[in-house]
């Protein structure tokens, strides 16, 4: 499965991507800044973008779902792809306390 990660970056997101992939699922992501420690970790393992900032040619038909971070705006480039290609496999994570 092919999971992308818009704004892949935060301390919360850039964990999941790495829980991911270690699963074995094949995973992508985007941010427009990424701070440590989250910068080194995700080169660790392969997963830092390889350009920062948001393009909606990321956004390609094997996708299997998109999980967005809460720095993304409604208004992101990729978001709005995505909606597009994969609308029903948008996951937003909420946390309620």
């Amino acid at each position: 499965m092919k999971v992308h990660f818009i704004a892949i970056g935060g301390s919360a997101m850039h964990n999941l991507a790495i829980a991911l992939h270690l699963k074995g699922y094949n995973v992508t992501g985007s941010d427009d800044s990424i701070f440590e420690p989250s910068k080194s970790r995700l080169k660790k393992y392969g997963l830092h973008p390889e350009k920062i900032g948001w393009d909606r040619y990321r956004i390609s038909d094997d996708i299997d779902c998109v999980i967005l971070g809460m720095h993304a705006k409604e208004d992101n480039l990729e978001l709005e792809e995505a909606k597009k290609k994969i609308n029903k496999n948008i996951f937003i994570p909420r946390i309620y306390l």
